[in-house]
């Protein structure tokens, strides 16, 4: 089996709830799925701190499977 490892950060709002980039996110997943993998594991991890403009960064690790 063939895996590929790829980190998506992920900002919270300035103002709202939820991600201002899950695009950034659906855009890695849908790379790899064209390149012959599934999502096989996801995690997530928060840096707990406020980036410049506001809002907590959220690391996305996310672990692709060949289906080949």
């Amino acid at each position: 089996m063939h895996y590929v490892v790829v980190q998506v950060i992920l900002k919270e709002k300035l103002w709202g709830t939820g991600s201002g980039n899950l695009t950034s996110m659906e855009k890695a997943i849908n790379d790899q799925a064209a390149k012959g993998y599934r999502l096989h594991t996801i995690t997530t991890a928060s840096s707990g701190s406020k980036g410049i403009g506001g809002g907590d960064r959220i690391q996305a690790t996310m672990v692709f499977e060949s289906l080949v």
